[in-house]
């Protein structure tokens, strides 16, 4: 259902509990309620992480909303939005706080979930950030395997901006590891696919990773 008709179900449900007499209608409000609550959370913390990619003040919301998603969407047996949830707490703590040791358990449990469901979009989330902690880590070749599943992922399910964003990441994996021939390829696949789709913001971050890689 659509998130008005479930605002539209628990009203109904009020009723039959307040006027009707029917106690069981309460326990199917808080189910209603939670199905609302549940993404507008999500919504919310993903509207906090963008801003604090654009301008880097943090704000300690962010986690509070995607932490209450999480048990929203566990109380409501919804795998994949629990997977969803716990990628952002992860990325919570490996981007905002710079901590991916913390993160990568988050990034752990939301993969398994999300594979669970074959839910190939946050699994290429999932796994394209355990790449960027192998990174961090110094084991390159887990690094190299596990982005390159996001892209493989991306591409499976036509995510095209997305996988652009994954090659740009291989970019500058092969360019820290020695290889600037193949970061060179790996952007210009990434230019191809940007251009393709309309990712104006991935085109940006192409043209800073060719500045990166020369300099």
């Amino acid at each position: 259902m659509r998130g008005q008709d479930w605002i539209e179900r628990a009203g109904e449900l009020f009723e039959a509990a307040m006027f009707r007499g029917d106690a069981s209608a309460l326990d199917r409000s808080d189910d209603a309620l939670d199905a609302v609550e549940a993404p507008l959370a999500m919504a919310r913390g993903k509207v906090l992480h963008v801003r604090f990619l654009n301008d880097r003040e943090e704000n300690a919301q962010e986690l509070v909303l995607f932490e209450r998603a999480a048990e929203l969407y566990e109380r409501l047996g919804d795998v994949s939005g629990e997977a969803d949830a716990l990628f952002w707490i992860g990325c919570w703590h490996q981007v905002v706080k710079g901590d991916g040791v913390t993160g990568r358990p988050y990034f752990e449990r939301s993969y398994a979930l999300a594979k669970s469901v074959d839910d190939r979009m946050t699994m290429s989330y999932a796994t394209r950030h355990l790449g960027f902690a192998d990174r961090d880590a110094g084991r390159f070749d887990q690094a190299r395997e596990r982005l390159t599943e996001s892209v493989t992922l991306r591409r499976e399910i036509g995510f095209r901006p997305g996988e652009a964003a994954g090659l740009v990441a291989l970019a500058y994996l092969a360019a820290e590891t020695g290889d600037p021939a193949a970061a060179s390829h790996r952007l210009d696949e990434a230019q191809s696919v940007a251009e393709s789709c309309g990712a104006k913001a991935v085109s940006g971050w192409i043209e800073q990773a060719r500045t990166h890689i020369r300099s």
